[in-house]
């Protein structure tokens, strides 16, 4: 029994290294791509309902790595986006292997560990959701398990979760209390944000000349979702909105 019980423990050992090994950087990736588009596997939105019901975990995402995406983000509420852990662990499985945003509205600790758990590289945080405090509480239990933070802000009160220093700052275009979205909330905060923060624009941006005026304003980041899961192909629909930023 000892000699077994060795072996478990020798097991755990090797199960939480692997949990809290370095993941593939997205604030890298980011930097490092000529698109920046962090493609999103989302199947369903509180506003328009089902966009993609019968979206698959173990074909889209990987569709999106072999169409040139820079990165991923995954939808894991399950209630209002039709999401779930297991959609990151499927895409994984499926020969996944850039950066994977775990894109839910984390409010406690132990989604970080659900979101290092199902191999996300990063995870979202929404400056509406959490005080200050809390943001800067969950933004070091994360970089502990080894997981990069996109910090989500929409408007001027928020900038100053930027302090906190995340991995990569986000502007989300699209208001989360009426939904309503507009770019130009990208340009307008551009310019307040830490010059040398990674910038990524959230939201509203379907066609590939906004890429490349945001790309012009500062961004390396641009997360698009809505407009490739709508179409038949999303894979195929990101392939010809890279060939026009060309």
């Amino acid at each position: 029994m000892q000699d077994i019980l060795h072996d478990i423990i020798a097991t755990k050992r090797e199960e939480l290294a692997l949990l809290k090994a370095k993941k593939p950087s997205l604030r890298e990736a980011l930097l490092q791509s000529e698109t920046g588009i962090i493609a999103e596997f989302k199947r369903k939105s509180p506003s328009k309902g089902w966009i993609k019901e019968e979206g698959r975990a173990d074909i889209i995402p990987l569709s999106y790595q072999q169409n040139g995406a820079a990165a991923i983000s995954i939808l894991t509420d399950e209630h209002y986006f039709g999401g779930s852990d297991d959609f990151i662990r499927t895409a994984r499985q499926a020969g996944v292997t850039i950066p994977i945003l775990y894109k839910n509205f984390v409010i406690d600790e132990a989604q970080l560990y659900a979101a290092a758990l199902c191999g996300a590289s990063a995870v979202l945080l929404i400056a509406a959701c959490l005080s200050k405090q809390q943001c800067e509480k969950l933004l070091h239990s994360a970089h502990e398990l080894g997981l990069e933070v996109l910090l989500e802000m929409h408007d001027e009160r928020e900038l100053e979760y930027a302090e906190l220093q995340p991995d990569l700052c986000g502007i989300n275009n699209r208001h989360l209390g009426s939904f309503v979205t507009d770019v130009e909330n990208s340009f307008r905060l551009a310019e307040l944000l830490p010059k040398d923060a990674v910038k990524v624009s959230e939201s509203g941006i379907s066609n590939p000349d906004t890429v490349k005026a945001l790309r012009q304003a500062g961004f390396r980041g641009f997360l698009i979702g809505e407009n490739f899961m709508k179409t038949p192909d999303p894979g195929l629909s990101l392939h010809h909105f890279i060939n026009q930023l060309k």
